[in-house]
Protein backbone atom coordinates (compact mmCIF):
# COMPACT_ATOMS: atom_id res chain seq x y z
CA UNK A 1 0.00 0.00 0.00
CA UNK A 2 1.19 3.23 -0.90
CA UNK A 3 -0.45 6.00 1.85
CA UNK A 4 0.01 8.46 -0.64
CA UNK A 5 -2.63 7.54 -3.20
CA UNK A 6 -4.66 6.18 -0.35
CA UNK A 7 -7.73 7.79 1.29
CA UNK A 8 -8.26 8.45 5.06
CA UNK A 9 -10.78 7.31 7.16
CA UNK A 10 -13.57 9.30 8.20
CA UNK A 11 -12.95 11.02 4.33
CA UNK A 12 -15.89 11.51 2.33
CA UNK A 13 -15.86 11.17 -1.26
CA UNK A 14 -18.68 11.25 -4.48
CA UNK A 15 -18.62 8.65 -7.36
CA UNK A 16 -19.06 9.56 -10.86
CA UNK A 17 -22.55 8.50 -10.63
CA UNK A 18 -23.17 11.00 -7.60
CA UNK A 19 -23.06 8.22 -4.87
CA UNK A 20 -21.81 9.38 -1.77
CA UNK A 21 -19.98 7.55 0.64
CA UNK A 22 -17.02 7.41 3.78
CA UNK A 23 -14.06 5.52 4.45
CA UNK A 24 -14.68 3.66 7.36
CA UNK A 25 -11.33 0.88 6.98
CA UNK A 26 -8.55 0.27 5.27
CA UNK A 27 -7.01 -3.16 5.06
CA UNK A 28 -3.42 -3.57 4.57
CA UNK A 29 -3.14 -7.25 4.44
CA UNK A 30 -5.59 -7.49 2.36
CA UNK A 31 -4.60 -4.35 0.22
CA UNK A 32 -8.59 -2.90 0.72
CA UNK A 33 -10.22 0.26 1.64
CA UNK A 34 -14.09 -0.65 2.92
CA UNK A 35 -16.14 2.12 2.46
CA UNK A 36 -20.04 2.66 3.65
CA UNK A 37 -22.40 4.48 1.09
CA UNK A 38 -24.72 6.60 2.43
CA UNK A 39 -27.62 4.55 2.50
CA UNK A 40 -26.08 2.15 4.73
CA UNK A 41 -24.79 -0.42 2.45
CA UNK A 42 -21.06 -1.62 3.03
CA UNK A 43 -18.32 -2.02 -0.13
CA UNK A 44 -14.76 -2.87 -0.65
CA UNK A 45 -12.32 -1.79 -2.80
CA UNK A 46 -8.78 -3.58 -3.89
CA UNK A 47 -6.55 -0.65 -3.75
CA UNK A 48 -5.67 -1.19 -7.63
CA UNK A 49 -9.43 -1.00 -8.06
CA UNK A 50 -9.33 2.26 -5.92
CA UNK A 51 -6.43 4.14 -7.87
CA UNK A 52 -7.90 3.56 -10.82
CA UNK A 53 -11.33 4.85 -10.22
CA UNK A 54 -12.02 8.44 -10.37
CA UNK A 55 -13.87 9.27 -7.16
CA UNK A 56 -13.68 12.81 -6.34
CA UNK A 57 -13.39 13.89 -2.15
CA UNK A 58 -15.89 16.01 -0.92
CA UNK A 59 -16.54 17.31 2.38
CA UNK A 60 -19.14 15.00 4.77
CA UNK A 61 -22.62 15.56 4.49
CA UNK A 62 -24.79 17.58 6.76
CA UNK A 63 -27.40 15.34 7.36
CA UNK A 64 -25.28 12.69 8.57
CA UNK A 65 -28.93 10.26 9.32
CA UNK A 66 -28.63 8.27 5.57
CA UNK A 67 -26.73 5.96 6.82
CA UNK A 68 -28.19 5.47 9.92
CA UNK A 69 -31.71 5.02 8.26
CA UNK A 70 -33.45 6.89 10.86
CA UNK A 71 -36.53 9.26 10.74
CA UNK A 72 -37.20 12.71 12.12
CA UNK A 73 -38.97 11.48 14.43
CA UNK A 74 -36.50 9.09 15.88
CA UNK A 75 -34.49 11.25 16.57
CA UNK A 76 -36.03 11.57 20.09
CA UNK A 77 -36.43 15.20 19.88
CA UNK A 78 -39.41 17.49 18.67
CA UNK A 79 -37.36 19.83 16.39
CA UNK A 80 -40.61 21.93 15.63
CA UNK A 81 -41.11 22.66 19.50
CA UNK A 82 -37.95 24.04 20.74
CA UNK A 83 -39.74 26.66 23.08
CA UNK A 84 -39.04 24.43 26.38
CA UNK A 85 -35.16 24.92 26.03
CA UNK A 86 -33.75 26.69 28.68
CA UNK A 87 -30.98 28.73 27.10
CA UNK A 88 -29.47 30.67 30.37
CA UNK A 89 -26.04 30.27 31.36
CA UNK A 90 -26.04 27.63 34.19
CA UNK A 91 -22.88 29.81 35.55
CA UNK A 92 -25.29 32.82 36.09
CA UNK A 93 -26.98 31.10 38.68
CA UNK A 94 -23.98 29.67 40.84
CA UNK A 95 -24.09 32.86 43.18
CA UNK A 96 -27.64 32.63 43.48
Amino acid sequence: MNPANLPKIGEWYKSQTGNKFEIVALDEEDDSIEVQHFDGTLEEFEVDSWIDQEFVSIEAPEDWSGSYDIQTEDYGVDLENQSHIDRSNPLDKIDQ
